[in-house]
């Protein structure tokens, strides 16, 4: 198997694509940076002519004399003044455009990979760890625009480098040979440098993915690794891939190691030769005292531009294995596209319809779902019944396009869902998912949604919500009310008061489809008929899709759809189903069973305390 373009293709060759790409976005930026640049480079090497000057015509006279005129003196001062002054001002303009132009396009291309994010289907992000898709959008960016910051110096420094080259040749042509040979050298060192280093700050890069995603599944499931006594392996987990990667940045810094002392010795034994030849050339008349100073100084100098071109060099391998990830990301298919449609104005409730839909995960067997085809009436509250692993979440997912269906449509108003506009389907369909979530924020704001200075919704509003979730009773009761901070998840609240919450955060946008997928598990089943009850009370402009087990909610639906592997088997009220599909009648006397079974125990509990 051939390997990718990409992976072909040397380091160093993309690696220069990627600051081309960098400086074409930030054209303006960079302009001014690399004027700054170009100033520092001339004030440099116009400073090594200025020191020779001075070395011939005040200090050797000074020398040999044992005076010197004040003239002299201040002339001298003042052009090392002068040239001093404009170095700083070159300085200044080249790091801060070099900041600012790479902390753009760190902010630019995050904005970019977070939202990708969120154009592509959940099967994209099921596929992809969640740690991983922290480090795409953190560390990976921040690598692949690192060689940003001395950037603009490494082109003033090549620029410095070219009229280095001319001044040698001007002062003296047989010193200029040396760097003739130094030059070359020092290229070369960064080649094999690059290559060497490619593939260690690549695999790098994906330990600290890694890292990241084991850490975040360890925080994010506290619950499970405290509860089972399960610290210690999390531990070695994350201590096994984390002494990965420091080992695997200790062989990045031995090879950087390595080469950076060579890269510092280079110009070093450069100053050293034309020390040594250029005093034989002196002292045979070929060239002045004042002519090696520029020149040695000119050497001496060049050190700090070619480790400037090295740092970008050296820094290419990093950054193009942070952009292969950020690259990976922003070039990814399946994104949702959207249309132009548009559903009718109004506040009534939406007809919601499935024709022949299918849907499979990917490398899944066979499809989840298969030959969906469903009509539901404007007003009506639908239950979805169907044992574990029949396609019910999947169906919700489908219904409000978290995921598009393999084949077949889902219809809004009789309208395609994949054909209207961007935000149109939201705008009328809220959900309420199995698994809750909650932000470490205020009630208002985990209701509403919304800026507090700015807000969407007034209290009003969001009392109302509510009140229809059954919820305004324990939020009264809360310290601050609606300004109390509920902790990360909602970790303050039960499990049943955060479903109702995450319920009244839905029907506070007061929307025209409404889909429960198990949403009131939680929740007592008083509160919950109550919750549901109350819903139809209210008489909600809203179609209601509910996926339930308890019959308590299935019993105020108008109509039960059963599911099992993937398919409606049998759709009609409780007494129909219980008649005419038996696999319905046995899951429905099941959970009514176990939750007697319950009940019974409750009460044996009690007694026994009252005993």
């Amino acid at each position: 198997m051939s390997r990718p373009s990409s992976l072909r293709d040397p380091v160093l060759r993309r690696g220069i694509r990627l600051l081309g790409r960098a400086i074409s976005e930030q054209r303006g930026i960079f302009s001014l940076a690399l004027a700054a640049s170009a100033l520092f480079g001339g004030m440099t090497v116009a400073n090594a002519f200025v020191l020779g000057e001075i070395t011939g015509r005040v200090v050797f006279p000074a020398l040999e004399r044992g005076d010197v005129t004040t003239g002299a003196l201040v002339g001298a001062a003042l052009a090392i003044l002068a040239v001093a002054g404009l170095k700083i001002i070159g300085i200044l303009g080249r790091r801060i455009g070099a900041g600012i132009m790479q902390y753009r396009l760190q902010a630019a291309y995050r904005r970019k990979v977070s939202r990708q994010y969120l154009r592509l289907p959940m099967s994209w992000h099921h596929a992809h760890p969640t740690g991983q898709l922290l480090s795409n959008a953190n560390s990976d960016v921040e690598s692949a625009w690192y060689p940003i910051a001395p950037l603009p110096f490494a082109c003033g420094a090549a620029f410095m480098l070219v009229i280095t080259g001319a001044a040698l040749v001007a002062i003296d042509p047989v010193l200029a040979l040396i760097g003739v040979v130094v030059f070359p050298a020092v290229f070369a060192v960064n080649f094999f440098y690059s290559r060497v280093m490619a593939p260690k700050v690549s695999r790098a890069q994906q330990l600290r993915a890694e890292v990241s995603g084991i850490a975040h599944e360890s925080f994010d499931g506290a619950l499970v690794v405290k509860t089972l006594g399960r610290e210690q392996a999390e531990t070695d987990r994350f201590g096994a891939r984390a002494t990965e990667l420091r080992d695997s940045l200790i062989a990045v810094g031995r090879v950087r190691g390595t080469f950076d002392p060579m890269m510092e010795a280079l110009p070093a034994l450069g100053t050293l030769a034309v020390l040594l030849i250029g005093s034989t050339r002196v002292q045979a008349g070929a060239m002045s005292a004042g002519e090696l100073v520029s020149v040695a100084y000119l050497f001496t100098v060049l050190a700090l531009p070619i480790r400037a071109i090295g740092w970008v060099l050296g820094d290419l391998p990093r950054a193009v294995a942070g952009w292969d990830r950020v690259h990976a990301v922003l070039s990814a298919t399946g994104e949702q596209r959207h249309g132009d449609g548009r559903l009718a104005t109004g506040s009534g409730p939406a007809r919601l319809g499935t024709q022949q839909m299918t849907y499979a995960y990917d490398d899944a067997d066979r499809p989840a779902l298969t030959d969906i085809t469903l009509d539901v009436a404007p007003g009506r509250t639908i239950a979805v019944v169907g044992p574990t692993g029949s396609g019910k979440s999947t169906l919700v997912n489908l219904l409000v396009r978290l995921v598009d269906p393999t084949s077949g449509q889902v219809l809004l108003d009789g309208i395609d869902v994949a054909g209207l506009r961007e935000g149109e389907l939201a705008g009328a369909a809220s959900v309420v998912a199995q698994a809750t979530f909650l932000f470490d924020d205020t009630v208002r704001n985990n209701v509403a949604l919304g800026d507090e200075h700015d807000p969407v919704y007034d209290d009003a509003e969001v009392w109302r919500a509510l009140g229809l979730a059954q919820a305004d009773r324990f939020v009264r009761a809360l310290p601050q009310g609606l300004d109390t901070r509920i902790g990360e998840r909602g970790n303050s609240l039960s499990g049943g008061q955060r479903q109702r919450l995450a319920l009244a955060r839905a029907l506070v946008r007061q929307p025209r489809l409404l889909l429960l997928d198990d949403a009131t598990s939680s929740v007592d089943p008083t509160v919950e008929a109550a919750i549901l009850g109350g819903l139809r009370d209210a008489d909600l402009a809203a179609t209601v899709l509910v996926v339930a087990y308890r019959r308590a909610t299935i019993m105020l639906a108008d109509e039960i759809v059963y599911v099992e592997h993937g398919r409606i088997l049998s759709r009609g009220t409780h007494e129909e189903l219980i008649l005419a599909a038996p696999g319905y009648a046995r899951l429905v006397r099941a959970y009514a069973d176990a939750a007697a079974e319950r009940a019974r125990d409750a009460e044996d509990e009690d007694e026994e305390g009252a005993a």
